[in-house]
C-alpha cells in the first residue's frame, strides 16, 4: 500500500517559518520530501531554518500582518517552486492585553494576521490547487478557540474565527479536492509561550491539566500535520484536532 503521509513532489507554503511551531512545521514538511516554502519577517531566522531543514526549500522575507501585501507576498511564494498545494498558517501574534487595556492597534494586528491573513492567503492559491484537484489547507488553532484565558481576548477572538473560517473554508472547496483543517495545541515551548514556560509553576499546573500529564514537545507535532498534508486525511475536512495531550478532554 502507498505511504499515506507522503508528500514528496507536493510544494508547500509554511507561514510563520521562523520560529516555534511554523518553523517545527516547516522542517517536518521539507525532511518528508516537500518542496517548502517558509514565510516570515526575518530573513536571518529564515536561512538558519533552511541550513538546519534540508531538503528543497525558500525564503520568502515578508510582513503578513500587511493585507494589501497579500497579493505580492503570494506572487513571491509562487515564484519558488510554484503555486503551494499545502498551506500552513502558523505566523500568530498574541499582544496579551486584558479586556480593559485591549487598544485598537493591538486587535487589529492581531485579527488581521492571526484570521484574515489565513484567508485571504488561501483564496490566492485555490484557483491553482482546484486545478489539480487536490489541496491541503492547514490553520492554527487554539485551546483559546473554545476557552478564554486572561489576557487573551483578541488573541482568543481570532483563534475562536478560525474555527468557524476552518469550517467555511472546506465548506466552500472541499468539493474541488481542497481539504481545510485545523490543529488546536496545547502548550508547547515556542516564542509565544515564553512567558508560560518561563514560570516553572505554571508550566507544571499546566501539564497536570493535561491527560498526558506532561506539555507539548515539538516533535509531537510532526504527526497530526503531515497527516492533515497528505492523502492519509482524504476524507477529514473542516475539523479543528486538538493536539493538546488531552488538556481540552478535563
Amino acid at each position: 500500500m502507498a505511504n499515506l503521509f507522503d508528500v514528496s513532489g507536493k510544494v508547500a507554503c509554511v507561514t510563520g517559518a521562523s520560529s516555534g511551531l511554523g518553523r517545527r512545521a516547516a522542517t517536518a514538511l521539507a525532511r518528508a520530501g516537500a518542496s517548502v516554502v517558509g514565510v516570515a519577517r526575518r530573513s536571518a531566522d529564515l536561512e538558519e531554518w533552511r541550513r538546519d531543514a534540508g531538503g528543497q526549500t525558500a525564503a520568502v522575507t515578508a510582513d503578513l500582518s500587511d493585507r494589501a501585501r497579500v497579493a505580492s507576498v503570494a506572487a513571491s511564494i509562487a515564484g519558488s517552486f510554484g503555486p503551494p498545494q499545502i498551506l500552513v498558517h502558523a505566523a500568530g501574534i498574541n499582544t496579551r492585553e486584558t479586556a480593559d487595556e485591549v487598544t485598537p492597534e493591538g486587535w487589529d494586528i492581531t485579527l488581521s494576521l492571526n484570521l484574515t491573513v489565513p484567508f485571504f492567503l488561501s483564496k490566492a492559491f485555490v484557483p491553482a490547487m482546484r486545478e489539480k484537484r487536490w489541496g491541503r489547507i492547514v490553520t492554527f488553532a487554539s485551546l483559546q478557540t473554545t476557552r478564554a484565558f486572561p489576557g487573551g481576548i483578541a488573541y482568543g477572538a481570532s483563534k475562536g474565527g478560525i474555527g468557524q473560517l476552518t469550517r467555511a473554508m472546506a465548506e466552500a472547496w472541499s468539493k474541488d479536492g481542497i481539504n481545510a483543517n485545523a490543529i488546536g495545541p496545547g502548550f508547547f515551548p515556542t516564542e509565544l509561550t515564553a512567558a508560560v514556560f518561563g514560570d516553572d509553576e505554571r508550566a507544571k499546573r499546566n501539564a497536570a491539566q493535561t491527560c498526558i500529564g506532561r506539555n507539548g514537545e515539538l516533535e509531537d507535532m510532526d504527526g497530526p500535520l503531515l497527516f492533515l498534508c497528505s492523502d492519509a486525511s482524504a476524507y477529514v475536512t473542516g475539523q479543528v484536532l486538538m493536539v493538546d495531550g488531552g488538556f481540552t478532554a478535563k
